[in-house]
């Protein structure tokens, strides 16, 4: 329920095991090279509008003579002339990046495709590393996260272990090895295989916790980093989830404020209470759709979060509830879909349940749901709650800690002051945080910018990128 994806790609194509292994912790502040990536080379070929290779790494980057697995890579070549890569990364956990290079390439500006090849590394367990759970991502979402009997409860729980348990049986030893540092350091040995002494990067949500932890593990082969929408690192994994249940909730009163100022709104002038109506409404019944599939608690904590993502999407969410209070759950339905479909839910859990602190038990996760319910009521325990599973998780986390990165070049960071899913502070303080952070604060509504056709955010972020011309820290767009 904390998926975290940049809205460039959701709304383009419709539809968040720590540092694996490796020798070097992610906290360290070292001024190495992030080495070589084993030397390996690119088979270039036409995939579409793309050219598509594969590069084997290994498994274990401290372990660079060890098995090793192949990932997949997309880039679209630079139109003019070619300074170098800029690889981009969508977030996720568990979305493809080398679709994403494809979709960033048709929305950054021209100064920029023409001067970098737009490159997606695709993380660990997806594409040619693709990973199975077993497990049915509708079924795991159908369930109540809403804790109001014991009965909630033991579901939650029972299908939460079926689930963790299939992960353990099917994937196994690799699990310690699906981690933040890991796909990192990926992304570095790409960069040597395409025979590049430096990286540019722009990264988004989940994309921002990659480069935060590649400016810091390989600084000297970064030569400017973009981060959108800052996932937060230090923090525990319940702290984290309580604040982005308070950035939905925020979203959610600003969608029902907007319907209700809108009279042609279905919802007006009352949204919230509508969206409260039904959601008690499937609490006592699910309301039964097409191809046996009901709109119950699960789903439409699902539903209302993807909306909320871009503003964009308001309208299909005010016509969603009112055809679901009209008996209708299509469009809540279609929605959750939307949402289930812009990642893979095994690479998401595999990474966040590494990558974040989480408590020893399971109930002490549903607490934690049951407190955040306090301060959002609408999603503080579908978001809390959804962690359950990292509190079972096969294999023994190992946080990420704050990063400084104190030898990487000036990192530009953009944060949007309602997005919902990575909220504004975490971007202030990461930009506070890191040694050459620059600060820049986009006034407005959805999950991340750049791309979405904001002339102010793309123009400041091409200058950095071709000319490396820094905004001033605390730039407002």
């Amino acid at each position: 329920m904390g998926l975290t994806v940049a809205l460039a790609a959701a709304c383009a194509q419709p539809a968040d095991d720590l540092l694996g292994g490796s020798g070097t912790s992610a906290g360290g502040d070292h001024a190495g090279t992030g080495g070589d990536g084993g030397g390996g080379t690119l088979d270039w070929s036409s995939c579409g509008p793309a050219e598509c290779a594969g590069l084997d790494v290994p498994v274990d980057h401290g372990d660079p003579a060890g098995p090793t697995l192949r990932i997949s890579v997309a880039r679209v070549p630079a139109t003019g002339h070619r300074m170098g890569a800029l690889f981009v990364n969508p977030g996720g956990p568990g979305a493809t990046a080398s679709d994403f290079a494809v979709t960033m390439a048709s929305l950054l500006p021209s100064s920029v495709t023409d001067r970098f090849d737009v490159v997606g590394v695709d993380p660990r367990g997806l594409g040619a590393s693709d990973i199975s759970c077993g497990g049915d991502v509708n079924a795991l979402y159908a369930v109540d996260y809403s804790i109001d009997s014991p009965a909630d409860t033991t579901v939650l729980l029972d299908v939460s272990r079926d689930y963790v348990d299939g992960c353990r049986r099917r994937v196994g030893d690799l699990l310690p090895h699906l981690g933040t540092e890991d796909v990192a350091r990926d992304i570095d040995a790409v960069r040597a295989a395409m025979g590049d002494e430096q990286l540019s990067y722009l990264g988004f949500s989940y994309g921002t916790a990659v480069g935060q932890v590649l400016a810091q593990v390989a600084p000297r082969h970064v030569r400017a980093m973009v981060l959108d929408g800052i996932v937060d690192l230090g923090p525990s994994g319940v702290a984290t989830a309580v604040a982005q249940a308070a950035g939905f909730e925020a979203a959610l009163a600003s969608f029902a404020a907007d319907c209700d100022g809108d009279p042609s709104c279905p919802l007006a002038p009352h949204a919230m209470a509508a969206v409260e109506r039904l959601q008690a409404r499937v609490e006592a019944r699910p309301i039964a759709g097409e191809e046996a599939r009901d709109l119950g608690p699960g789903r439409l904590a699902t539903a209302l979060a993807m909306p909320l993502y871009s503003q964009q999407l308001w309208p299909d969410l005010a016509r969603a509830v009112a055809d679901a209070l009209d008996g209708d759950p299509a469009g809540m339905l279609a929605l959750a879909d939307q949402y289930l479909s812009t990642a893979d839910f095994d690479v998401y859990f595999a990474a966040n349940c590494l990558d974040w602190e989480w408590p020893e038990e399971p109930q002490e996760v549903l607490r934690a749901g049951a407190a955040a319910a306090d301060r959002s009521p609408h999603f503080g325990e579908p978001i809390v709650n959804d962690y359950v599973r990292c509190a079972m998780w096969p294999v023994d986390e190992r946080p990420i800690p704050a990063v400084t990165a104190p030898h990487a070049p000036p990192v530009l960071v953009i944060s949007t002051t309602n997005d919902p899913a990575t909220p504004y502070e975490a971007g202030v303080r990461a930009a506070r945080r890191l040694a050459r952070g620059i600060l820049v604060t986009y006034e407005g509504e959805g999950h991340t910018v750049v791309g979405n056709g904001v002339a102010c955010v793309d123009d400041l972020v091409a200058d950095y990128l071709v000319d490396l011309d820094e905004p001033d820290d605390g730039t407002t767009c």
